[in-house]
């Protein structure tokens, strides 16, 4: 099984600021609109660059016919795919390909059908504004990487090698 088709939108500068503090998330979709695939057997996914008051897409992909199969080396594709995402929106998902995705860094959120991607962003949006969940607060730390200052602060309060 491999990826058919993947259109990736090109980013301008501002566009690149943005990306240092959204998360990517994907959506398990075939109509760009809904939530509205299995993950083992999502033809597409659109991919989102999300934080608190913005989202533009990034990417669409799309697989050729799949089935809930249990094969199991159609996942590999789609989590390479997935590849520096936070997260990846699906209606079902197997436990095979949780553990694949957890092991990933890339969180599964399952849906209930009907689910419009744009409703979900806004959803996300107003987590990121409340505070966090901890899948998502992870996310977000991992996402940022260590502080660059955090050894000076150490240095301001005495500590010492």
């Amino acid at each position: 099984m491999s990826l058919s088709r993947h259109l990736h939108i090109v980013q301008d500068t501002d566009e690149d600021k943005f990306m240092d503090t959204a998360l990517k998330i994907a959506f398990a979709t075939t109509d760009m609109e809904y939530v509205n695939q299995h993950f083992g057997s999502a033809k597409s996914f659109a991919v989102y660059a999300v934080d608190m008051d913005d989202s533009q897409l990034l990417e669409a992909a799309q697989f050729g016919e799949l089935a809930q199969d249990g094969n199991e080396d159609k996942l590999s594709v789609k989590i390479q795919l997935l590849d520096g995402c936070a997260a990846v929106y699906c209606q079902a998902i197997g436990a095979s390909a949780i553990n694949q995705l957890i092991s990933g860094g890339i969180q599964p959120v399952k849906v209930h059908e009907g689910s419009k991607i744009k409703d979900l962003i806004v959803d996300l949006q107003n987590e990121l504004k409340a505070g966090p969940s901890s899948w998502l607060a992870k996310a977000i730390t991992k996402h940022k990487g260590p502080d660059a200052n955090r050894f000076d602060a150490m240095e301001n309060e005495g500590w010492e090698e």
